[in-house]
């Protein structure tokens, strides 16, 4: 079965999470992905959070279905290489400060001169434009500027920050989503083009209408812990047993259930009930009727009550329970995938199932450089020219 993006090369000049994430879901799709890093210094992600025998773990995962190469690119004879690599790429993936590339002499109109069939997706913390571009910009800040962390949290709390990479991922998604719509607007009129990509952009698109909000009503929305202020009861409760349980009501007919489940079919006939933001509006009363009953059981009991009612519950699961689940399991959401350091290596799988051309993880990240000299002697280097690149800090 042939991959959809087969025959497609991605060249990954980005370092750490959104940029690398990107050309690793067009890698599970089937495109040749090249990873590009400094001979000496590698991707910081090789050395973020635990590792074993000394191997990055959010590498194997970042650095899946990649060929991975070295080359100093503010080198003279770097540069060149790069150039090129991408004569017959289709894809280039970069998120350098604004300015680097030119610098360099690798910006866009240098290297659409190489190859007019490019598609270069920048990604940055601001874009390649106005007062903030040359600034530093990582995942966080844009999780700050978005407005997400000024909703996230309880109300009497700080702004809260996410413990993972959200801004970053949002932002993968999107490159990738944007590389796709460029190479079908290739397809229509054969150029390449640049997509411009600011880290705090596509996080902001997830949050729905508080710019439309305040737009027509000036209002701001404020902080309400696990609260809605579309509908109630939606929050998170404890178990007997201690562990937690999400409920959800935005449709009417499950909130119905959810009150009569409780022993509270009293409220349906309060005026209020009918509409989100009325049971919103009465939030404390509806919560201590779901907590309270919540509370006298363990979390297994409250699953099945709730999934017999056919009212919406979750339990909230860490990873142990992500990999006991059997409805991840019979979805294959965690894969096991070879590696050379490692043996094997769990991770999640591609994040949706496709009928005749499913994604694959066909291995995690490679060793820094592991294919340098393979993907250079391909572009008709020698093993002696190789050495001497090598010698001279450029691969």
């Amino acid at each position: 079965m042939t991959a959809p993006l087969h025959g497609i090369k991605v060249v990954d000049l980005a370092t750490l999470f959104a940029g690398p994430l990107a050309a690793a879901f067009l890698g599970d799709f089937g495109a040749d992905v090249v990873k590009v890093e400094h001979p000496a210094k590698p991707d910081p992600s090789r050395g973020h959070g635990p590792a074993k025998d000394g191997v990055g773990l959010w590498w194997k995962v970042l650095g899946r279905n990649k060929r991975t190469v070295t080359l100093n690119l503010s080198h003279p004879e770097g540069a060149d290489l790069l150039r090129r690599l991408l004569a017959d790429a289709d894809v280039l993936v970069e998120n350098f400060r604004p300015g680097t590339l030119e610098r360099w002499g690798l910006g866009p109109d240098e290297l659409h001169a190489v190859n007019p069939r490019l598609v270069i997706a920048r990604i940055s913390g601001f874009g390649q434009i106005g007062p903030y571009a040359p600034r530093p910009g990582f995942g966080t800040l844009a999780e700050a500027m978005s407005g997400f962390a000024a909703a996230t949290g309880e109300p009497d709390g700080p702004p809260t920050l996410p413990p993972f990479g959200l801004a970053d991922s949002v932002t993968a998604l999107a490159a990738a989503y944007a590389v796709m719509l460029a190479l079908r607007g290739r397809d229509l009129t054969g150029r390449g083009q640049v997509v411009d990509l600011a880290i705090i952009e596509p996080i902001m698109a997830m949050l729905g209408p508080q710019i439309t909000w305040y737009d027509q009503l000036g209002y701001v929305q404020p902080r309400l812990g696990n609260r809605s202020n579309n509908n109630a009861p939606r929050n998170t409760y404890r178990c007997a047993d201690g562990r937690w349980v999400a409920v959800s009501t935005s449709a009417q007919s499950i909130a119905e259930r959810v009150v009569r489940l409780v022993g509270r079919s009293d409220l349906v006939d309060e005026p209020w009930f009918a509409t989100g933001s009325g049971r919103a509006a009465h939030a404390d009363e509806l919560d201590a009727a779901v907590g309270g009953w919540v509370a006298k059981r363990d979390r297994d009991e409250v699953v099945a009550a709730f999934e017999a009612a056919q009212a919406a519950v979750a339990p909230v699961y860490d990873v142990r329970d992500i990999l006991a689940d059997p409805q991840y399991a019979a979805l294959g959401t965690v894969v096991t995938v070879p590696d050379e350091e490692l043996g094997e290596v769990r991770m999640q799988n591609v994040p949706f199932r496709m009928s005749d051309s499913p994604g694959e993880i066909r291995h995690a990240g490679r060793r820094h450089g592991q294919d340098t000299d393979a993907v250079f002697g391909a572009l008709g280097l020698t093993g002696d020219e190789l050495a001497a690149l090598r010698e001279r800090g450029v691969i």
